[in-house]
């Protein structure tokens, strides 16, 4: 899977670095597009990239500040008029998102030519999305916001053909039973499956976060994950002026990827205050006194796994 950056600035939006959007490519497990946050410019940003809003099936807003949520009316607009006819649409977030959605689109006209689907959290939510478990909670930014866990689906382990041969069961039909069944029968003899197939491999897992102070929630969703995405407003300065604004600090965010035994860290909703050489220079230098895997990211950068 891939996560594509078009938006990581915090707030207002910089020369270089756009208000909060992020996509996320469910190959090899599924040709879909999950946006996670529409801030303003996002349809503008994807308009340079190889996504296509024809492809986008789902989109989950963490909450409603504007820098999350302006860009949503044109994307929804636009994506009747890109690859998105007919093509259902399901938009999961806070209360409200539903009212901000039909009213802006009343009020501007607009026709979609595709279903939409609008899901709203009242406190906490699972779905399974084709085989995709996505759990989410409420965080801590003095306005309802969520963060989301992600698990991507088991692949199944691959057949031993050797030891299928070994029984005398070469390819063809039967191994479809083999691969879809807990037993099997050959020549009278019924065999457990999992004894011919290699050990399941879990999928990654994934956590992005909207904004938030630290809360308890933090380290359910981001426990064990093999990435988060999370917001570092502040950068520097005291810790305790970064959460009476409901936002993490750096050392925060670092705290909790060493907690909750988290592999890789991307680190985007940085403060309009900060320029791309500002963001470098102190990257350097959390990174010569930290051995934690994380990154600042910016508009565009992209991270598989």
């Amino acid at each position: 899977m891939e996560i594509t950056f078009f938006g990581t600035s915090a707030g207002l939006p910089t020369k270089e670095r756009h208000t909060q959007s992020i996509a996320l490519n469910l190959e090899p497990y599924s040709t879909d597009i999950w946006l996670f946050d529409v801030g303003e410019a996002t349809q503008h940003q994807i308009l340079h990239h190889s996504i296509k809003l024809g492809k986008v099936s789902h989109i989950f807003i963490t909450h409603m500040h504007g820098d999350h949520i302006y860009g949503l009316p044109g994307v929804l607009t636009s994506r009747s008029f890109q690859g998105g006819d007919d093509k259902p649409l399901t938009v999961i977030g806070p209360i409200g998102i539903k009212s901000y959605i039909e009213t802006t689109l009343t009020l501007t006209h607009a026709h979609l030519t595709y279903p939409i689907q609008i899901i709203e959290i009242k406190d906490e939510l699972e779905l399974a999305i084709n085989d995709f478990k996505v759990k989410a909670l409420p965080l801590n930014h003095g306005v309802p916001s969520y963060g989301y866990r992600i698990v991507s689906p088991t692949t199944p382990g691959k057949l031993d053909v050797a030891k299928l041969k070994e029984i005398g069961l070469e390819p063809g039909p039967k191994y479809q039973q083999v691969k879809s069944h807990d037993t099997f029968e050959h020549e009278g003899i019924i065999y457990h499956s999992n004894k011919f197939k290699g050990e399941d491999r879990k999928g990654p897992v994934l956590s992005i976060f909207g904004d938030t102070k630290p809360c308890e929630n933090e380290l359910i969703l981001a426990q064990d994950a093999d990435v988060i995405v999370h917001e570092a407003t502040f950068l520097e300065g005291d810790r305790t002026l970064a959460n009476n604004y409901f936002h993490s600090h750096i050392d925060d965010v670092l705290k909790l990827l060493e907690k909750a035994n988290v592999k890789h860290g991307l680190l985007t909703h940085l403060s309009n205050r900060y320029t791309l050489d500002d963001i470098k220079s102190i990257s350097q230098k959390l990174h010569s006194n930290h051995n934690i895997a994380f990154q600042f990211v910016s508009d565009f950068d992209h991270f598989q796994f």
